[in-house]
């Protein structure tokens, strides 16, 4: 087997692994789980896939779901030649908890392996996806939005990722949450609804009659319902209504024109907190609000380059980058740009 030239120089001689040695890699969302198992040439042996599984919003099934997904990968596969595993995941601190970590644990195990998991965050993994460089800056905007500042392929500093309840400026649940707010303001002026005030209202009431009146009465009925239904359910369902402020700038409606352009403002200061002018690494943008196909992330792309000169880079697949990570854990050498084209393209 022919290693590459590293990226950067391993202090220690180049060591060529059997054949049988493999490695693992996790990418542990809140929709699913993916598990990956690559030889030391970057080549997927198994693969499997499961129901979420993040510890912090899915405590009761994340540990089996994660389980589930790391038998399928295995099949037909030895575990005991697995000999490095890399796994990020968003809830990663519901690991301190003993009762977590003990299910986690014996989920790991049970499927036979006995080399010792390395549980990373999702910027880390994000960053990987999107560049072998080992030094960089990441965001990730989704439903939350969080930054983070990589050093030697490791998470040094964050900003920006305080919860919904502090913070996730720019994010999907922002978004929601500000379309929601323009809503009620407006039913409160007893203006129109408008493109977005009607999305919005058909996202959180689908079975509203639309022949309701517009008239003060009929207003302050459905404003009593927006309130009573949003409150009933948990606050981060919020930012599925980032998807009616999308559609609703498609249709040049004014008010999600001006949340969008917000939005990217938002995420761009996040950004600038870590991210200086005399900065040389990449930054890598990941999550469904910064992508490339998103108002926000255009936008955002935009305002970056008017304001940085590094290179802005997509975040690609998660779990291809923590196995990539993986190799390196295994052997520097292994963490080669050929093996990590493979494993996220």
């Amino acid at each position: 087997m022919s290693v590459e030239r590293p990226l950067a120089q391993p202090k220690e001689s180049v060591v060529l692994m059997p054949a049988s040695t493999l490695v693992l890699g996790g990418d542990l969302g809140g929709t699913s789980t993916r598990i990956v198992i690559a030889d030391p040439e970057g080549n997927v042996i198994g693969r499997g896939a499961a129901a979420g599984g993040n510890p912090t919003s899915h405590p009761a099934t994340a540990a089996a779901n994660f389980g589930q997904a790391v038998h399928a990968a295995l099949e037909g596969v030895d575990p005991a030649s697995v000999r490095a595993a890399v796994i990020g995941t968003a809830g990663g601190s519901a690991l301190g908890r003993p009762d977590v970590k003990a299910q986690f644990d014996a989920a790991w195990s049970g499927a036979g392996l006995t080399v010792e998991p390395r549980f990373i965050g999702d910027l880390e993994v994000a960053f990987a996806s999107g560049t072998p460089e080992p030094d960089g800056t990441v965001l990730i905007a989704g439903t939350g939005s969080n930054t983070g500042l990589v050093r030697d392929h490791e998470l040094v500093r964050t900003a920006g990722g305080h919860g919904w309840l502090l913070g996730d400026d720019g994010s999907g649940f922002w978004l929601g949450r500000e379309a929601m707010r323009s809503v009620l303001r407006g039913i409160d002026l007893g203006e129109p609804l408008g493109v977005l005030g009607e999305a919005v209202v058909q996202a959180v009431l689908p079975d509203r009659d639309p022949a309701v009146s517009a008239e003060r009465e009929g207003y302050d009925l459905l404003r009593d319902d927006l309130i009573r239904t949003v409150n009933s359910r948990p606050p981060v369902l919020l930012a599925e209504l980032a998807r009616p402020v999308v559609a609703a700038y498609d249709q040049n409606d004014k008010t999600a024109h001006a949340l969008v352009k917000r939005a990217a403002e938002l995420l761009t200061e996040t950004v600038s907190r870590l991210w200086t002018t005399s900065d040389n690494g990449p930054l890598v943008l990941a999550g469904s609000v910064a992508g490339e196909s998103s108002p926000v992330g255009r936008l955002l792309r935009q305002s970056i380059h008017e304001h940085f000169d590094g290179e802005v880079l997509t975040a690609r697949d998660g779990v291809g980058g923590a196995t990539w990570l993986a190799l390196g854990v295994l052997d520097p050498a292994l963490a080669t740009r050929s093996n990590h084209a493979r494993l996220v393209s």
